[in-house]
């Protein structure tokens, strides 16, 4: 399949990572006292590594944000950018 579609990892470490900085967390912190508190860790560990790997500067993302400047693109617009210019399904459709 990766010799087809050379976009594809040839490993998961990414998603081991993400889920391993959780742990980390989990360990150092002796867990969040609610389901409530847990939500909260897990949302801003997200929004937190989706910026990393965007680019984009969490503090002045939050504070965008928060003031409701709204001056910084949405991740979800950066995601859509992103992966449109990436071509990731270039391979698939030359197959089909």
């Amino acid at each position: 399949m990766v010799l087809s579609h050379p976009e594809i990892l040839l490993h998961n470490n990414p998603a081991e990572l993400g889920a391993r900085q959780r742990v980390r967390k989990r360990d150092v912190s002796l867990q969040a006292r609610t389901p409530d508190g847990i939500g909260a860790w897990d949302t801003f560990q997200t929004l937190v590594s989706t910026a990393t790997k965007l680019g984009v500067n969490i503090y002045q993302y939050f504070h965008d944000r928060l003031a409701q400047t709204n001056l910084l693109p949405s991740f979800a617009l950066l995601i859509q950018e992103r992966s449109a210019a990436v071509h990731l399904a270039a391979s698939w459709a030359a197959t089909t």
